[in-house]
Parts: structure tokens; C-alpha cells; sequence
């Protein structure tokens, strides 16, 4: 059975818990998401991290440069190694025998592909919780992304005060303006005012 799908009234509720427009909810959601928060057989979307299980390793006292020699495409310095789609499952799981935390930490998750590294911040009493949380449905998936925008006051009032540019170089990362997220978001948010307006 397919997982429910972000609905208006989970949006309204998401756009009123963050103290914002909802015509600027719906165009990061248009904007900042993948699309759909879960694969044909209702795993979330998932994109494995190998430099992040490499740094997480590390912080748990295991030797990551051993498991690099012998799978990098797991564990690394760099990142890459990416296979999209159902084949970022098989890495998690090759991760997971590593390292169980780790991997979930080293991967993004669902819609908004929040690394599960934050689980802490974002209230959870484990990695797993959290893992367990964004195989839900979107609904929780979002809910994660507004707990995560709640938890950085610079990104919160960026979007509150609609400063695109910044919200975008504070969620992308300072190459941001490399895929013009912030004026995807602009024109995106724009549309929806003039939906509102009719």
C-alpha cells in the first residue's frame, strides 16, 4: 500500500508551526524536495553519504581508513559513489554491517533528504527512531524539515522575511546560486501568491 502523500492541510499545519506564508511552504516544498518521499516499494528516497560514514565512523572510534581500502564506495574521504534510486538501499545496507548508527547517520532521508546525522537536534531518541520516523509517511518527513528550520533561527527568519537568497545559501550551501535556487524559489513562491489572489 502506497504511503500517504503530503496534503494542504499537512502544509497549512507546516506553514502555520514555522510562522510563514503558505504560498512560501509550498514553494520550498516544490523547490527543496525530491518529489515524492518514498520509492515505488514505500522505502523513503535515500541518498548514502560515503565521506559522511567515513567522518562518522571516526567519531564512533572505528577505523574508518581500514574499511576505505577495502570499500570505498561505502567509506571514504570523498564523496561520490552515488547509484541513485533502490541501489542507495544497497549501500545503506553494506553500511549497516559496518556500523548500523553510522550508516543511517551518513545517509539524507526523504522529501526534504534530511541527513540522519541530526537525529539529536531534531528530538529523536536514536538514529533508528529516526530512520523509523521518515518511513512513515510525508507528512513526518515534513515535520522533520520543519523541526530542522525551527533549530537554525538565521534560516527560520530568512524564510519568515522571505529573503530567498539566504534561506537558499543557508539550506544548499554556499553553491547554491550554482542551481538558482533561489530564484526557483522566488518565482515558485510568486505563483502561489498569484493562486492565492484569485
Amino acid at each position: 500500500m502506497a504511503k500517504p502523500r503530503l496534503t494542504e492541510q499537512d502544509k497549512i499545519a507546516a506553514a502555520n508551526r514555522l510562522g510563514i506564508k503558505l504560498s512560501a511552504l509550498k514553494a520550498v516544498c516544490d523547490i527543496e524536495s525530491k518529489g515524492n518521499g518514498f520509492l515505488d516499494d514505500d522505502r523513503p528516497v535515500i541518498l548514502f553519504e560515503r565521506h559522511v560514514m567515513y567522518r562518522q565512523l571516526k567519531k564512533y572510534g572505528i577505523k574508518a581508513d581500514s574499511f576505505a581500502e577495502t570499500q570505498p564506495n561505502i567509506v571514504n574521504r570523498l564523496s561520490g559513489g552515488y547509484k541513485g534510486s533502490y541501489s542507495e538501499w544497497t549501500r545503506l545496507l553494506q553500511a549497516s554491517l559496518i556500523h548500523q548508527a553510522a550508516a543511517i547517520e551518513s545517509t539524507s532521508w526523504g522529501l526534504f533528504q534530511i541527513m540522519g546525522f541530526h537525529w539529536q537536534l531534531l528530538g529523536y531518541s536514536s538514529a533508528s527512531a529516526f530512520k523509523n520516523d521518515m518511513a512513515t509517511n510525508e507528512n513526518r518527513q515534513l515535520y522533520a524539515f520543519c523541526t530542522f528550520i525551527l533549530k537554525n533561527k538565521s534560516m527560520h527568519k530568512a524564510l519568515k522575511e522571505l529573503r530567498f537568497s539566504e534561506f537558499a545559501r543557508l539550506y544548499n550551501g554556499a553553491d547554491y546560486q550554482r542551481n538558482q535556487y533561489d530564484l526557483k524559489l522566488a518565482k515558485a513562491f510568486a505563483k502561489y501568491e498569484q493562486e492565492t489572489s484569485k
